[in-house]
C-alpha cells in the first residue's frame, strides 16, 4: 500500500479547507428557554481545522467558503482574519430580509446529567448555494497546497455542495496534495435532501477520492453503509471493534491510506473519558486514555483532526502525530467556543504526558 506523500516543496498554503462557516449562539449552561444573554462563536468543521493549524500550530492555511455582505458576514470575516486564515470567498449579497445568510447554530453546553442541546437555522444559507465553478482551483493549487480538507456537514447542505467537494478533491489530487475528509454524519442535515440513502450515495462518492478519513464507528457504519461487528462492544475504548471496521472500509475503498477517530465515553456533560485511534497502511496506533473535565465539547473532534494533521505535515512519527491530535482535541474542550485557544508547547507537553499543574 502507498504512503502519504506530503509535498515538501515551497507552498503558499500548508492546508486549504473547503466548507461553510457558521456562527454559534451559546448561552453557556443556561437552557435557551431561560437565557437572557449568549456568546457568539464563529465556527464550522472545516474552518476550525484551518484556524487551529494557523493560530496554534503556526501553519499557513486558507478557507474556501461562502461569504455574505452584511453585518454577520463582517463578524465572521474579522474572526477569520484574527485567526490568520487566508480567505477564498464566494460573495453573496443579503437582500435585507431573507438572506442569503450565514447559518446559525444554537447550542447550550448542558451541565452534569443534563445533556447539551443543539439545533439549527440553516434556512437560505449561502454555504448551501456553493456549486462547481465557484472557486478557481487551478489558481489556488498552482501556488502550492500540501493538504486539502473538507467534511460531511458541508456535503449535507445541498445537492451541489458535495459536487464542489469532489471538484476540489480532484484538483487537489492533480496538484499532489493530500486529501482528508471528516465524515461527520448528521441525520438532521441529510433529511431534507434525501435522508440516509442519499447520504450514503454521496459520501461513498466523496470517500473514493480520500487519502485520510476521519470518522467514528457510527460514521463509518451509517454514513458509508458498512455493516459493523457482529458483537456489540461493551466500551467505546474497545479498539478491536474500530479496527475491525477499518478492514471493511479499506476493502471497499482501497485508496484510503489512513483512518482515525476519537474515542469518547460520556459520563456526564462535564466529564468524559477521552482517547483516539489510528490505522495507517495496516499498522494500528492507540493513544493514551485520559479524563476530561469539559467546559465546551463542541469542536473537540475538529481539534483532534487539527493536531493529527499538524503532526503529519510536520513530519512527526505516526504515533506522535496521533498523540498531538489526542492532546489538542482534549485541550480544546477546556476552552469556550469551537476554535482553539491552545498553544503548541501546551499541546506538546500534554501529548508527552504533562499535567495541569500551575505553570510558573
Amino acid at each position: 500500500m502507498s504512503e502519504l506523500n506530503i509535498n515538501k516543496d515551497v507552498c503558499e498554503l500548508d492546508l486549504l479547507s473547503l466548507g461553510a462557516i457558521i456562527h454559534r449562539i451559546d448561552p453557556g449552561v443556561i437552557p435557551f428557554r431561560r437565557a437572557h444573554s449568549a456568546s457568539i462563536h464563529v465556527s464550522g468543521g472545516e474552518y476550525n481545522v484551518a484556524a487551529g493549524l494557523s493560530d496554534c500550530f503556526r501553519l499557513n492555511t486558507g478557507i474556501a467558503t461562502a461569504m455574505v455582505n452584511y453585518g454577520i458576514g463582517e463578524l465572521v470575516q474579522n474572526q477569520v482574519r484574527s485567526m490568520g486564515v487566508k480567505p477564498y470567498y464566494k460573495w453573496f449579497e443579503h437582500d435585507g430580509v431573507r438572506g442569503p445568510n450565514i447559518a446559525t447554530v444554537y447550542s447550550d453546553r448542558g451541565y452534569g446529567v443534563r445533556a447539551p442541546v443543539v439545533f439549527y437555522n440553516r434556512s437560505n444559507e449561502a454555504g448551501s448555494m456553493l456549486k462547481p465553478g465557484d472557486f478557481d482551483w487551478r489558481d489556488i493549487f498552482d501556488r502550492g497546497v500540501r493538504w486539502f480538507h473538507s467534511g460531511g456537514i458541508f456535503a449535507a447542505l445541498s445537492e451541489t455542495t458535495s459536487e464542489v467537494i469532489i471538484e476540489g478533491m480532484q484538483a487537489a489530487k492533480k496538484a499532489g496534495a493530500v486529501v482528508s475528509f471528516d465524515l461527520n454524519y448528521r441525520g438532521k442535515l441529510w433529511a431534507p435532501i434525501g435522508g440516509l440513502e442519499k447520504a450514503q450515495e454521496v459520501l461513498r462518492k466523496i470517500v473514493s477520492h480520500v487519502d485520510v478519513l476521519i470518522g467514528n464507528e457510527e460514521d463509518l457504519q451509517t454514513g458509508l453503509g458498512i455493516p459493523g461487528p457482529e458483537v456489540e462492544s461493551k466500551s467505546k475504548f474497545d479498539t478491536a471493534t474500530f479496527f475491525e471496521m477499518i478492514g471493511k472500509v479499506t476493502e471497499q475503498f482501497p485508496d484510503i491510506k489512513m483512518v482515525a477517530t476519537t474515542l469518547r465515553e460520556v459520563e456526564s456533560s462535564n466529564r468524559h473519558q477521552w482517547g483516539a485511534v489510528l490505522w495507517y497502511n495496516g499498522d494500528q496506533f492507540v493513544s493514551p486514555r485520559c479524563q476530561l473535565d469539559v467546559m465546551d465539547r463542541i469542536g473537540g473532534g475538529d481539534g483532534f483532526a487539527t493536531g493529527l494533521i499538524y503532526g503529519l505535515i510536520s513530519g512527526r512519527e505516526t504515533e506522535k502525530a496521533l498523540r498531538l491530535g489526542w492532546a489538542h482535541g482534549a485541550l480544546l474542550t477546556s476552552f469556550p467556543g469551537d476554535v482553539t485557544m491552545a498553544r503548541l508547547p501546551e499541546v506538546e507537553a500534554f501529548a508527552k504526558g504533562g499535567s495541569a499543574r500551575v505553570q510558573r
